[in-house]
């Protein structure tokens, strides 16, 4: 809504392997501007400004910062885990290697987080993929369903297993597909509700007026 007061900053980094799709993300969510032939740069350090409706009558301003994909023994910057409000963190369900170095990221997060409440929300970027085979035989062709069929046990696996550890840790975990724009409106307006929740105003008028009212006497 045009009359919709912005109000708010809210301080996110955005985190993950290399190559799980972290721009794709945020150029998709912010701009819109994604498809399956669109061109991404490997990030090392990007900053987004996004302005999120939570139906509150307000609009929730996030600054999200986009990071360099981790490898191996990599770990996330020191300076990245010392002035965020909340943590997203990006896998791809068909590489089970990026599922496991989030949980380095998060015994980081815990441990540098210095008794600031920090919210971490993780997110499995389902990436349209393009397969296309060299023939059209039947034998490459069935070949290459065998491989899909096994491609998707692994995916599920990997979804299992990461909702697995989100509810250990209890923390939300979401399905998205980069290329979808609609899927990732969830994760982001959740978060911004969770950091920036509705002030709640007490039911009991009357109780407010007792409460002045005595006050006013003990003053007297």
């Amino acid at each position: 809504m045009l009359t919709s007061k912005i109000s708010k900053v809210g301080k996110v980094v955005v985190c993950g392997a290399k190559g799980v799709g972290k721009t794709t993300i945020l150029e998709q969510l912010i701009y819109g501007n994604i498809n399956i032939e669109s061109e991404i740069h490997s990030t090392i350090e990007d900053t987004y400004v996004a302005s999120v409706d939570t139906g509150k009558g307000s609009r929730d301003t996030l600054r999200i910062y986009d990071t360099a994909g981790l490898q191996g023994n990599v770990q996330l910057p020191r300076h990245y885990l010392s002035y965020p409000d909340a943590f997203i963190l990006v896998y791809d369900p068909s590489d089970p290697s990026s599922l496991d170095i989030l949980g380095g990221i998060k015994s980081d997060i815990e441990k540098f987080k210095d008794k600031k409440e920090i919210f971490v929300i993780v997110i499995a970027n389902m990436r349209s993929r393009q397969t296309r085979s060299a023939s059209s035989s039947p034998i490459n062709s069935t070949h290459l369903q065998q491989q899909q069929l096994l491609g998707n046990d692994a995916i599920e696996s990997n979804l299992t297993r990461a909702n697995n550890w989100c509810a250990r840790e209890r923390i939300k975990h979401y399905t998205v597909n980069a290329m979808e724009r609609a899927s990732l409106y969830e994760p982001f307006v959740q978060l911004a509700s969770r950091l920036y929740p509705t002030a709640t105003k007490s039911s009991f008028p009357q109780l407010r007026q007792l409460t002045q009212k005595t006050s006013k006497v003990d003053n007297s």
